[in-house]
């Protein structure tokens, strides 16, 4: 820090966690609840997900009330930096105890100051080192009131403050235009899988009744035929605890992602049947979700060899000689089949159950063998020049998202050094 900068412990500067609700509350008070899950290090992450409760119905950890201009810090997980700055638009907002409220006070800290202090990467790796617990780990209220925070004069806080405001707002614009670009062009891969998989590679097709009508119109040469008449064998996976670490990896919802597979985050078991071990080209698709992940599917590329099964929320289907495995993942990911899907899953409280009876019972449409082939080598292609242009543009995003958190630490700990013309230059070009 630069020398005639000062610092503090963080809970000589700011109260923290300093009103509540009280236990004699009414019980029809209305108020605002904000939860972790709903916050990053951006902010709030959807306002229309705060929901407005009752005191009385309100749950036990909804206590701690909040104003303009403090701060909410989570005090889990520090790692995922779930902090927001209240700076209006909410009335009467009371937030979960997993947050620590903080009230700069405003002749030794400013607001906004402070909350770039609090999300910067310093704190990130103070609070990281200081959490205690291994799955859940918290900072503990003595560790958080510890934190050294560094103090400026008033007057610099508030140009830093400034700047980083403007700054901050002309990246996450332009962050949000690489999402938005992202979301086209995941629309664009599912116009390409639905066109391919109804309508084939040829021009001339027909219109064809039929009892389920996401497939449309197809060429004449090819049938339609119901999913059981495609597979050999359909198998719920494994309802034993997993571990981290163990013989087999369990493959669960969470790893079936765009049609494909993904290794993170792997939970393992120690002893599984042979039955239930996955062979190459198995198709797993997800039977109990929300309604917008129940049905989703996706190839395993791996061999039995690899000793990898699956979780009892999760079905396996193994085709026949009749299909091509890759293109029945292809039509199963398609939008229309998938829209139909859930129109079939058996809706619950808050989730939907799409059994395998009712899935195996789908229509799909089933061109030649080697109609088959083309439209998979088609598709791969296609797709893959798409995969790769939303990988280059979520590279972009976290080059944006560490240039954000860079700009942060280098101006709340002095390594750069803020002027008002800096100040006037992002707030204009910015």
């Amino acid at each position: 820090m630069p020398n005639y900068w000062k610092s503090d412990r963080l809970k000589d500067v700011a109260t923290i966690n300093g009103r509540s609700l009280a236990a004699s509350t009414d019980p029809d008070f209305e108020f605002d609840y904000l939860e972790i899950s709903n916050v990053d290090f951006r902010g709030v992450i959807d306002a229309t997900a705060i929901p407005r409760l009752r005191y009385a119905v309100a749950p036990s950890r909804a206590r701690r009330l909040v104003q303009r201009g403090d701060i909410l810090v989570s005090s889990v997980r520090p790692n995922l930096q779930s902090i927001v700055l209240i700076d209006g638009g909410m009335e009467q907002l009371v937030c979960s105890t997993g947050f620590n409220v903080v009230q700069p006070k405003d002749w030794h800290f400013k607001s906004r100051f402070a909350y770039y202090t609090l999300v910067s990467d310093s704190a990130r790796q103070y609070f990281e080192a200081t959490a205690k617990g291994v799955g859940y780990p918290a900072v503990d209220d003595r560790d958080f009131n510890a934190l050294e925070v560094p103090m400026p004069p008033l007057s610099e806080q508030e140009r830093i403050a400034d700047y980083l405001d403007a700054s901050c707002a002309a990246i996450d614009a332009a962050a949000a235009t690489k999402r938005r670009q992202i979301a086209r062009l995941d629309l664009l891969r599912a116009s390409i899988i639905e066109k391919a998989v109804t309508q084939g590679l040829s021009a001339h097709a027909r219109h064809t009744k039929i009892d389920q009508d996401w497939i449309g119109s197809l060429p004449d040469r090819w049938s339609v035929t119901r999913i059981k008449r495609l597979v050999s064998r359909l198998d719920y996976g494994i309802s034993v605890r997993t571990e981290p670490e163990g013989r087999h990896a369990v493959l669960k919802m969470g790893n079936i992602q765009a049609g494909e597979i993904v290794f993170s985050k792997m939970e393992f078991v120690q002893e599984v049947t042979e039955d239930l071990l996955l062979a190459h080209n198995d198709l797993l698709y997800n039977r109990t979700n929300s309604p917008d992940q129940v049905g989703k599917a996706a190839l395993f590329r791996g061999k039995e060899d690899d000793g990898v099964t699956f979780a009892s929320y999760l079905v396996r289907l193994r085709v026949n000689h009749r299909i091509m495995p890759e293109f029945l993942n292809y039509v199963a990911n398609s939008e229309g089949f998938l829209s139909f899907a859930r129109k079939l899953a058996i809706p619950s409280v808050q989730q939907s159950n799409l059994n395998s009876t009712r899935y195996s019972r789908m229509l799909i449409p089933l061109p030649p063998f080697d109609e088959q082939r083309a439209i998979c080598d088609y598709l791969d292609t296609k797709l893959g020049n798409v995969k790769e242009t939303i990988a280059i543009i979520e590279r972009q995003i976290g080059t944006l998202t560490a240039y954000r958190k860079s700009l942060i630490h280098e101006c709340v700990t002095g390594q750069r050094r803020i002027t008002a013309a800096d100040v006037e230059r992002v707030a204009a070009h910015a």
